[in-house]
């Protein structure tokens, strides 16, 4: 696979974990039948919160590793970059839905360091 490849693998994955948390808010709607916000319901607050922060940050990072990938990072950094971020946005969706603290705060260590990365390749790799 070459690097390009890798990205579209996590872009793939990712994209797929999003879907995952909007249908698990779904269905703790329709069960607490309401229908919009979280009309008190804690754990409807917890799971719209969870898909939130996906949402805040998977977007910016597949942008990002699929812009390192076309500029010509190798396929095993991509990877890397890739793994480390998804590994940390399933452990900090863990993490935050059954208020496991360690899980959160790996997750976000591992969400941060790839992200941070990224963006100093981006700028690296855009000052040339």
């Amino acid at each position: 696979m070459n690097s390009t490849q890798v990205a579209a693998l996590y872009v793939g994955v990712n994209i797929a974990l999003l879907v995952v948390l909007a249908v698990w808010v779904m269905m703790h709607r329709r069960s607490a039948q309401v229908s919009v916000g979280d009309g008190g319901n804690d754990t409807l607050a917890l799971r719209i919160r969870t898909h939130g922060n996906a949402s805040e940050y998977v977007p910016a990072f597949l942008i990002g590793l699929f812009m390192t990938a076309a500029l010509g990072s190798s396929a095993m950094l991509v990877h890397a970059l890739g793994a480390s971020f998804t590994a940390g946005r399933l452990l900090h969706a863990i993490g935050l839905s059954a208020s496991i603290m360690a899980s959160r705060a790996l997750g976000m260590l591992l969400t941060w360091v790839p992200m941070l990365i990224v963006a100093g390749l981006l700028v690296w790799q855009g000052s040339f």
